[in-house]
């Protein structure tokens, strides 16, 4: 009799969840609908959406809760209006001039937009983040309970969010198979240019789905707000980011073509992560996790790396995809002797008065400030690895560096051993970590490789980092101390930048050999075409595995570093998977394949902010996310970045006025012809 009333609880709770898992997983799949159809039609890989998802419910919410709109006119304006017009605003201004662009360009520019948008919406708007939103919904009264079949408990805000979810998605397959639209949509996919020769405007149509899609992330947004528990209780940019996640898992099941599949992914991920946390039990932290926001993360990583059907589409398609032109030559290669040692001695009086001013009048605010800088050089130089040399984008350097951060505490906290030896410990493990995860990653590439990264990032942000083992409540108000050795007691600031100075010439001179070496040679052949160099004796796999765990190791040597500098692991305000999707952002805008490259980002990242946008313009420090974001658009003109692009034409612009300073050739004087490419055409003397 026990038994049987177990089973019938148990089976009590499954058809509960059950019913209580379809409004939430109604929100991922219209996340994963905006995805499907914006990557079938332009081929961007749009994680902005996120960011859109945002913005239509906090506007949502300003009008409605704060302004007190009545909410037929929130919505109207939340969803209908500001959603569209973002979409396809962002569809004009940027993703057409980058169609031709690569996958991974356009995953950049995404990011970029995703860091940005949010915080230029709190900015202008002065969104008050701080106060809860009250889980307010579009149906009024939208948290009277109903009781399916007499016994299961639903909100008229869940029922609300499933069925305009199934009569978005029917009403979207009724597109594709019954209008002119619909017929024209599926036409530019499979050929813009055959289509255009029809007549059809393929830049419209594209417009036309960036409109749609984005129509139904805003709608998300603001479904999720009172349905979702991941949203938590104050609307914020990172609570939509795990359901971004969970529509990515989605998405992936249909090969990010497959809108039928991408709906049924939505529901079935929203049903088990509900069914999930009914069950599972809370004593073990991977399932409690999974009982939370952890679970999209997992099957993401899974799908991503084990289904088939993602290999054949990476490996299916166009041979020619495949094949980049070799990156442009560094600037620093190619300039005269005298610009070289111009620049050197530029260079040289630039650190010079840098080091004047910091060792001998510098404050310990300021001294700080630049030890920081010095630290994020450190780790930026990871990126310079794995996406300057490497030609690949991996978004988890920050767990490399919260690696090494944990580390350093562990060794000296624990075992009371040198935290020295303890950063260099995390270094090894970081690189064992990041050799481990290169094997199943690294045949994926392009954006997939870029997600299954992301997804371990946010795997180890949610789960393994509350272990004991790992951080677990460790990194609450445990100190972590200052080296000390040969003599040397490195607690004062100034001897303590002196050290990560040092540090920082010895990494960069590795990088530099790195590039130098025939690792670095390698690389540039496998960013062209990875057939052809294979087709000369280059082993793929032992090249990326290596450029893999060296890339992990420094990140994990600049985190223990950081760790040292502010004396705790301060992990939610530095290694945050969001944060490091702003360092990708501001090291590939800047510079991703010179160690000039990183000390910019680090500067950038750390100086600017406070001299220039606090103190000089008097902005908040968080323009720089608004600033550097959009940055990213210029990453598909300028792969090699901003500082790089600058320097070539600075360059190019000296020789020519060198030119002109120059006397006028022989010929010019007896009326000959100059050679083409030399100069300006001869006014004397045309010649026979």
């Amino acid at each position: 009799m026990a038994e049987w009333v177990l089973a019938a609880g148990v089976w009590e709770d499954t058809v509960r969840a059950f019913f209580q898992g379809l409004p939430v997983g109604a929100g991922f799949a219209l996340v994963a609908m905006s995805f499907v159809l914006t990557y079938k039609t332009s081929g961007v890989f749009n994680l902005a959406f996120g960011a859109q998802a945002f913005i239509s419910a906090a506007t949502y919410f300003e009008l409605h809760s704060r302004r007190d709109w009545p909410i037929w006119a929130a919505v109207l304006v939340a969803v209908v209006l500001v959603a569209p017009a973002l979409g396809l605003l962002l569809e004009r201004l940027i993703f057409r001039h980058v169609h031709a662009a690569s996958a991974v360009a356009k995953l950049v520019i995404s990011l970029g937009l995703l860091v940005a948008l949010p915080e230029l919406f709190k900015l202008v708007v002065d969104y008050n983040r701080e106060q809860p939103f009250g889980a307010v919904g579009i149906i009024p009264d939208g948290t009277t309970v109903y009781r399916l079949f007499g016994r299961y408990p639903v909100t008229r805000d869940e029922i609300a969010a499933f069925v305009i979810v199934v009569a978005a998605a029917l009403a979207l397959a009724a597109l594709f198979r019954y209008t002119r639209l619909g017929l024209r949509i599926r036409a530019v996919v499979q050929s813009p240019r055959m289509t255009e020769l029809n007549g059809v405007n393929a830049d419209w149509v594209s417009s036309g789905s960036w409109v749609l899609s984005s129509l139904f992330a805003g709608l998300a947004g603001v479904l999720l707000v009172p349905t979702t528990p991941l949203l938590g209780t104050v609307l914020e940019p990172s609570g939509y980011f795990p359901i971004v996640i969970s529509a990515l898992a989605a998405a992936a099941l249909g090969r990010l073509v497959s809108l039928p599949a991408a709906v049924a992914g939505g529901l079935l991920l929203g049903v088990v992560t509900t069914e999930l946390r009914t069950h599972l039990p809370r004593d073990n932290v991977i399932l409690n996790e999974l009982r939370g926001s952890a679970l999209p993360y997992v099957m993401l990583f899974a799908i991503i790396v084990f289904w088939p059907a993602i290999r054949r589409q990476i490996t299916g398609t166009d041979p020619l995809l495949g094949v980049a032109p070799p990156p442009p030559a560094l600037a620093a290669t190619v300039r005269s002797r005298g610009m070289t040692i111009y620049t050197r001695i530029m260079a040289l009086a630039f650190f010079i008065a840098v080091g004047v001013w910091t060792f001998g009048y510098a404050n310990n605010f300021w001294i700080s400030r630049i030890s920081h800088a010095v630290i994020f050089t450190i780790i930026f130089l990871s990126i310079v690895v794995f996406t300057g040399l490497g030609g690949q984008i991996a978004l988890c350097q920050v767990t490399f560096a919260a690696i090494g951060a944990f580390t350093a505490m562990q060794f000296a906290q624990r075992w009371d051993v040198s935290v020295m030896v303890g950063m260099v410990a995390g270094a090894a493990i970081a690189a064992a970590v990041g050799a481990a995860l290169s094997v199943p990653v690294m045949r994926l590439g392009g954006i997939w490789l870029a997600i299954a990264t992301l997804a371990f990032a946010l795997f180890f942000h949610d789960v393994l980092v509350k272990y004991g083992w790992v951080g677990g409540s460790l990194f609450h108000g445990r100190g972590v101390p200052r080296p000390e050795f040969f003599g040397v007691d490195f607690s004062s600031h100034k001897n303590f930048l002196v050290l990560c100075i040092a540090i920082l010439v010895l990494v960069s001179v590795l990088v530099i050999l790195i590039r130098e070496s025939s690792t670095g040679m390698a690389l540039r052949a496998l960013r062209g075409s990875e057939t052809a160099a294979e087709s000369i004796g280059i082993v793929a796999w032992r090249s990326r595995v290596i450029v893999f765990s060296v890339s992990a190791a420094i990140a994990a040597i600049g985190g223990g570093l950081l760790a040292m500098e502010e004396k705790q692991v301060s992990y939610e305000a530095n290694y945050d998977p969001q944060t490091g999707l702003f360092w990708l952002v501001i090291v590939v805008v800047l510079g991703a394949r010179t160690v000039e490259g990183a000390a910019q980002a680090g500067a950038a990242f750390v100086i600017f902010p406070v001299l220039v946008l606090e103190r000089w313009l008097h902005l908040d420090g968080a323009w720089r996310f608004v600033l550097f974001g959009f940055a990213a658009i210029t990453f598909a003109r300028h792969p090699e970045g901003v500082l790089e692009h600058g320097k070539r034409r600075s360059q190019a612009m000296m020789q020519r006025l060198f030119h002109r300073r120059q006397p006028a050739p022989a010929g010019a004087a007896t009326g000959g012809r100059l050679d083409p490419g030399e100069g300006a055409p001869s006014e004397v003397g045309e010649g026979p």
